[in-house]
């Protein structure tokens, strides 16, 4: 079987830490693979905010996202503390990739607990198309 690999840029200029809640385990007693996608829906909306953004506000255009990618390196549960690092990285006419560093603390320091991504593309919300990547915004994402 093929797996996913996920190849993370050198560098992250934004991190976020989150504390894992009882309400984000699953029934296997740890973190499943729909709150992976809401923690790193909450660090993208961080990400976003420390460049004055928010996902239907962005440089006067929507995002949305076109897919996802997940790599899974250790069980995370109730209480663990984690940060999540992001990227902006492969921008292009349409869209970006944003890149997620996932790593939980731990006795020994910060552990890698999974990586992610997610393709964003910029999107008409109200005519309900594909639209170019505002060039101010473009310039932030790639300033750092």
């Amino acid at each position: 079987m093929n797996r996913i690999k996920i190849n993370l840029p050198d560098s992250f200029h934004f991190s976020t830490e989150l504390v894992i809640r009882i309400t984000d385990l699953n029934y296997g007693g740890h973190v499943g693979n729909d709150v992976f996608l809401s923690l790193i829906h909450e660090a993208r909306e961080q990400y976003l905010l420390s460049f004055g953004y928010k996902e239907l506000s962005f440089e006067g255009v929507g995002l949305i996202m076109a897919d996802v990618a997940l790599e899974y390196k250790k069980e995370l549960s109730h209480r663990d503390r984690i940060r999540i690092s992001v990227a902006a990285a492969d921008l292009d006419k349409l869209g970006f990739d944003l890149f997620y560093k996932i790593e939980m603390e731990t006795a020994e320091g910060w552990v890698l607990a999974a990586k992610a991504k997610t393709g964003m593309i910029c999107f008409d919300y109200t005519n309900r198309k594909k639209v170019s990547i505002p060039e101010k915004a473009a310039a932030k994402l790639t300033s750092q």
